[in-house]
């Protein structure tokens, strides 16, 4: 498996924070971000029942950009007509 790097927290400071990643074989953005809490976990579980292989996570509104560019790149690979 070989990930692409698109972007980190532009505001951290260490290195230990949200990121965002492309897995362009499997066609998925591969994303980090901080756990939700349980407060959160019970309000997404009203629209969406949460399985015991998946998660929920938080980014902040400051990361927009670095999703978009990896949203961006995933649909110049899988859609070039788009582009």
């Amino acid at each position: 498996m070989v990930l692409r790097f698109i972007g980190i927290d532009p505001e951290t400071g260490g290195g230990n924070c949200p990121a965002v990643w492309l897995d362009d074989a499997r066609k998925e953005l591969v994303l980090q971000g901080w756990r939700a809490d349980d407060e959160m976990m019970t309000e997404t579980q009203r629209d969406s029942p949460l399985p015991d292989n998946e998660a929920v996570i938080r980014l902040p509104y400051r990361m927009i950009d670095i999703i978009r560019k990896a949203i961006d790149d995933a649909e110049a690979i899988d859609h070039p007509q788009l582009r």
